[in-house]
């Protein structure tokens, strides 16, 4: 059976990006640090399409993640620029050049309307109509694989807060930042959530959890 599952690395004082987002810096003040454990790692190069990498005990972590997921759905602020609002020209095309690391259908949340957008094979189609919309499209688009919810922070947020997240995996770096966009924030106490794996690693702590309906 299908999932709807997330995973995303996360401070230790629950940030998932720091503060002042910027083109600059996307992940805001010191958040891409959030990331050093997985860029090093074979499994997540083979991915991006770059050569190199290790092997450790986060690798098993990552091959699963990146196995059985038919689409995804991002929000604005994963997608960019930093500034958001309307899409004045329409040149913006993500964070990724001409071939995005995605290679499969991508659902971005949003205010404003904007044709799809095709880059190498990866589809960007963007969904003003709301999160339960979006998850009917990717899951249609899908079919019988997962659905990953990409991020940011307020995007799982909403998921989890809606019932509408079955999975979710923290990747939890020992860093501290201070500020920035929070995972849980607004989720409210009626969510639970039951831990089922934990994974040691370098630079990481894999917490996996099953969210209980």
């Amino acid at each position: 059976m299908s999932k709807v599952r997330a995973h995303i690395s996360a401070s230790l004082d629950g940030y998932v990006a720091g503060p002042n987002q910027s083109m600059e810096e996307p992940l805001g003040q010191g958040g891409e640090r959030l990331h050093d454990w997985v860029v090093r790692l074979r499994a997540w190069r083979e991915h991006a399409g770059m050569d190199g990498g290790e092997e450790d005990a986060s690798s098993s972590v990552v091959e699963e993640e990146f196995a059985n997921v038919g689409a995804e759905i991002m929000g604005r602020g994963k997608f960019g620029p930093p500034r958001r609002g309307p899409w004045g020209d329409g040149t913006w095309q993500g964070w990724w050049g001409d071939d995005p690391p995605f290679h499969k259908p991508v659902f971005v949340l949003t205010h404003h309307e904007r044709q799809p957008l095709t880059l190498s094979d990866t589809t960007f189609t963007f969904v003003t109509d709301g999160i339960e919309a979006a998850l009917a499209r990717a899951k249609d688009a899908a079919g019988d694989k997962d659905v990953f919810v990409g991020g940011g922070a307020d995007v799982i947020n909403q998921y989890l807060a809606a019932g509408l997240m079955d999975e979710v995996e923290l990747h939890v770096v020992p860093l501290l930042l201070g500020g920035g966009a929070r995972l849980f924030d607004g989720v409210g106490p009626d969510v639970q959530l039951e831990l089922i794996r934990t994974v040691e690693a370098p630079g990481v702590s894999h917490l996996k959890y099953r969210v209980m309906r």
